[in-house]
């Protein structure tokens, strides 16, 4: 918008409100310094994503403030972010904004097919035939559909040792910042001991329990899902792995075994990866999973 558009827009408002058009030509100098001031150079805003918020300490003249800000570099809270009095400062404010919007799309956005493609994988689907089923029917989520299923019997190895597919969950934005390299840390890792490993695969629109009925079909000693887990305010990004020994539908939840928090701030993947491959062996020793199991 060039000055002469703000000119007679501004000319609109002040007579609208019975002031005089004089004013316009100050207003419009006004406003125009103010666009002025918000532009950046090169033409690009910084990325407030990009802030580590655990370095972050806003506060002005604080008491203790140094050791305020290395106990808060321990965890990614948002605290110490100051204020203009009775509200949050402007940077803090589009910080959160910018937070929820990525967990906002992580939750909506389905899984780009060429990443899932590019990672050697073929997709099957649960129950839910969009999305807004999938949030609102979480137990269609925990079903294969009829296609789902005779697509797993004809394409995975049978009776393998162990199962692993990857499921978007409630976050979209964690498979693909994250399968890259956790899918192939893992099998690597289950590689070097030496154990069978089936064909992995994508299911969309899953639920963690989906799980139990991929374990009946493939017949695998122990599976393994990698899904994203709910976005929060400090990820949208976040992954679990739930691993379950002979898991069959119907089971309690208590025979899951979990490790969470996989992305960049968090367990990185290709460390996450390993982890997960040990757990499994010692799963495939024990015989056992979730409480049952002691690691």
């Amino acid at each position: 918008m060039n000055e002469k558009d703000l000119r007679a827009i501004i000319e609109q408002v002040l007579s609208e409100l019975g002031t005089s058009a004089a004013a316009a030509p100050a207003a419009v100098q006004a406003v125009s310094q103010a666009v002025q001031s918000s532009q950046v150079e090169d033409g690009e805003l910084p990325d407030v994503t990009a802030i580590d918020i655990r370095t972050q300490y806003l506060v002005e003249n604080p008491e203790h403030g140094e050791e305020y800000a290395e106990l808060k570099y321990n965890a990614p809270c948002r605290l110490g972010i100051g204020r203009a009095g009775a509200r949050y400062l402007t940077l803090p404010q589009l910080e959160f904004r910018a937070a929820h919007s990525a967990a906002q799309d992580a939750v909506f956005n389905d899984v780009d097919e060429a990443f899932v493609e590019k990672m050697g994988l073929w997709t099957v689907q649960t129950q839910c035939e969009s999305k807004d089923v999938y949030l609102t029917r979480p137990d269609l989520g925990r079903k294969l559909s009829p296609e789902g299923v005779e697509t797993i019997k004809a394409k995975c190895k049978k009776n393998p040792t162990v199962q692993i597919y990857v499921s978007d969950g409630l976050s979209s934005a964690s498979v693909a910042a994250n399968i890259g390299d956790l899918l192939p840390a893992i099998l690597q890792g289950l590689e070097s001991y030496r154990i069978d490993v089936g064909t992995p695969f994508f299911v969309k629109y899953g639920r963690v329990g989906v799980m139990d009925e991929i374990s009946e079909l493939t017949g695998a000693d122990v599976t393994c899902t990698l899904i994203g887990e709910r976005p929060g305010l400090i990820t949208a990004e976040s992954m679990s792995a739930y691993i379950a020994y002979k898991a069959t539908v119907g089971m309690p939840e208590a025979r899951r075994t979990v490790v969470s928090n996989i992305h960049r701030s968090g367990t990185i993947p290709a460390e996450a990866g390993a982890h997960i491959a040990e757990i499994i062996k010692i799963m495939l020793e024990k015989k056992a999973s979730g409480t049952d199991l002691k690691l």
